[in-house]
């Protein structure tokens, strides 16, 4: 487990994430912008999405998603988090308050038409789940703001290295919770935290 991961998960298990009443916390480390220190937040992006239509997070703006970082031909732990999201999708794919975001680290083999087919192969529904693909070192960077671990290593399957997480991000950008994608009973936790956010987003409104 990487040292960004850890301090993530000990947090977690200070603050409960989601076993009580209170509220999710806001993870990760405050950033200085515009001079003040503000809750970590996931920065602007842009990819283009299975569909040949450009997602970013000012559209995702209207709703919280849940975001992996995966290639379709992994040989390794994707196939593992993709079930696990794939949970997350059948869970929600009728609230459209919740969004499900894969980003491809092969964007060279994972064209729009491979990241359609592979979203046609899970029978999910397209407007529920963006598979999105970009220029592959801004996706690492974007990676790293998520608390994902995404390098190229020649010795790792698939020839990329990365980690399994889901990441539950709100309306905001803040990362308010995650799970190792990997262990069934993380994701069970994980979505009573994606109720446990909805219910405070409406008591907002």
């Amino acid at each position: 487990m990487s040292k960004v991961i850890f301090v993530l998960f000990s947090f977690c298990l200070v603050y409960s994430c989601g076993t009580d009443n209170t509220p999710l916390p806001v993870l990760g480390k405050p950033k200085i912008k515009d001079g003040q220190e503000v809750p970590h937040y996931i920065p602007d992006f842009s990819y283009l999405s299975q569909d040949s239509v450009f997602i970013s997070n000012d559209f995702l703006k209207k709703h919280i998603y849940l975001a992996d970082c995966f290639f379709t031909h992994c040989p390794s732990i994707c196939p593992k988090v993709t079930k696990q999201m794939l949970r997350i999708h059948d869970a929600y794919k009728d609230n459209d308050q919740v969004k499900l975001v894969s980003f491809t680290l092969d964007p060279k083999r994972d064209t729009p038409e491979r990241l359609k087919m592979y979203g046609d192969n899970l029978d999910v529904d397209h407007d529920a789940w963006y598979f999105l693909s970009g220029d592959k070192e801004e996706t690492y960077d974007l990676c790293f703001e998520f608390f994902i671990t995404a390098m190229d290593d020649e010795l790792a399957p698939g020839g990329i290295n990365h980690s399994g997480q889901i990441v539950l991000v709100d309306q905001e950008g803040h990362i308010r919770s995650f799970a190792d994608g990997t262990d069934p009973k993380e994701v069970t936790r994980l979505l009573k935290d994606i109720k446990k956010l909805l219910i405070e987003i409406e008591a907002k409104n």
